[in-house]
């Protein structure tokens, strides 16, 4: 790929992520930010921040991430299928998501 195709894909998924980021109602220059990005990620899936943690640890950030984009695709009311296309084709499915229809909508964690 040359160099400007790279530079687009890049632009396009920063753009993306911010409009995501501000649909969930937080900063969208948070999608530039190292680090921080997958902190308010994590916030948006409903998940805890202490799984920031494990994203530095090898294998365990494949499982927390999985579980992370599982949660994260609900609460915009999407599934699974939605999830592993943002895991496996991000550059279609993060547009996709920042430029649909569909809507922040939190969902409850489950009571015991």
């Amino acid at each position: 790929m040359g160099p400007l195709v790279m530079l687009a894909v890049i632009v396009l998924l920063i753009v993306s992520m911010w409009k995501i980021f501000v649909k969930a109602g937080k900063p969208g220059w948070a999608a530039i930010v190292p680090i921080y990005n997958a902190y308010v990620f994590l916030q948006i899936a409903g998940k805890p921040g202490w799984w920031l943690v494990l994203l530095f640890i090898p294998i365990a950030n494949l499982i927390v991430g999985i579980i992370a984009a599982l949660a994260f695709c609900k609460n915009f009311g999407k599934g699974g299928g939605f999830a592993a296309g943002m895991i496996f084709l991000p550059v279609i499915f993060y547009p996709i998501l920042a430029f649909g229809d569909a809507v922040y909508a939190p969902v409850a964690p489950a009571q015991a």
